[in-house]
């Protein structure tokens, strides 16, 4: 209890808190978006920098490559759980179902980088390489989404039409998708570097990690609350479903940390992945491949709901499950 009375006292946290209420309250507070994406780069060039720093002093380590095949398979996985339920359960048509469910096999790398900083100032930080396990996660769900979207296998491969020349861009979108090369080029380069290559710019993207996070997320908290009181087409049922399936993916991914043996902080990080939604790179890839598909209601959902319910509730909740089961 008292680890998640002091995770949900972090700066961290309290800064996303502070943006939400200061949003719902109709505060003129705001960061603007230069700034912010300026944040985002750094934080993205930080955790894989550090990551990569880490995996080069430890050295290759098999228990990475089991995790990283798992999360994949999981990755690819748990969109047809979703799609099942958001058919069932929301009543959403096939494409909107599609679409919304591969948000939530994919990562959230904002969740991630906050679940570390979280972890790390706990004392029980995930190994450096769970980065290169986050990259992996992040496209098998826009596959599977797709997948489910269209009913079928056709068209993902075609490029010699406007149908083929529009999937072109998706994969394009999914493979060169921005945060993810900069975090992946920022590992390998810390791979490269190793301690002795980290040391000088140790400070910069070390020491002053945490507070850029906590700028990071005052403007995250404004923003999912702004799409919040947006949201029209928000049904009571998607609502529950945004926190059920997180929780749902956590409680898998759970079971899969006994399985392959992962223990302590990284297997909370690994929960941290799997329950996280993604509400970056899957809506970019949704908005070229299904843009009939309401982006609305998978922004409601991936940001509005379940990336506060992670923030807040969902990374001391997972932690907590991690040491319950030793």
């Amino acid at each position: 209890m008292s680890d998640i009375i002091a995770t949900l006292t972090s700066p961290v946290i309290l800064f996303f808190v502070l943006g939400a209420l200061a949003s719902f309250a109709r505060s003129d507070l705001s960061i603007p978006e230069s700034v912010s994406k300026g944040m985002s780069l750094y934080l993205m060039a930080a955790i894989g920098l550090k990551g990569g720093v880490e995996v080069a002093a430890a050295g290759l380590d098999p228990q990475m490559l089991i995790t990283g095949l798992a999360g994949a398979i999981l990755s690819f996985g748990f969109p047809f759980l979703g799609f099942f339920l958001l058919r069932r359960v929301g009543g959403l048509d096939s494409i909107n179902a599609g679409a919304v469910s591969a948000h939530y096999g994919s990562v959230s790398v904002v969740t991630f980088v906050t679940g570390v900083a979280v972890l790390q100032g706990s004392g029980a930080a995930p190994a450096g390489w769970m980065v290169a396990v986050l990259a992996l996660m992040e496209t098998p769900a826009i596959i599977a989404g797709l997948l489910l979207a269209r009913g079928s296998l056709s068209g993902l491969g075609s490029t010699g039409n406007a149908e083929g020349r529009g999937q072109h861009s998706v994969w394009r979108e999914v493979l060169l998708n921005g945060p993810v090369v900069l975090l992946v080029g920022a590992f390998m380069i810390g791979i490269a570097a190793g301690k002795s290559g980290y040391a000088p710019v140790s400070f910069f993207f070390g020491d002053l990690f945490r507070g850029i996070l906590c700028l990071f997320l005052l403007d995250m908290g404004l923003l999912a609350a702004r799409r919040l009181r947006e949201a029209q087409s928000l049904t009571i049922p998607l609502a529950l479903l945004a926190i059920v399936m997180p929780l749902m993916n956590a409680s898998i991914a759970l079971v899969i940390c006994m399985v392959i043996g992962l223990t302590g902080g990284t297997a909370a990080a690994f929960l941290i992945l799997c329950a996280s939604a993604s509400y970056i790179a899957v809506p970019a890839a949704m908005r070229l491949a299904l843009p009939q598909a309401d982006a609305g209601l998978y922004l409601a959902m991936s940001l509005a709901i379940t990336f506060p319910f992670n923030i807040i509730l969902g990374i001391p909740l997972y932690t907590w499950a991690v040491q319950m089961l030793g």
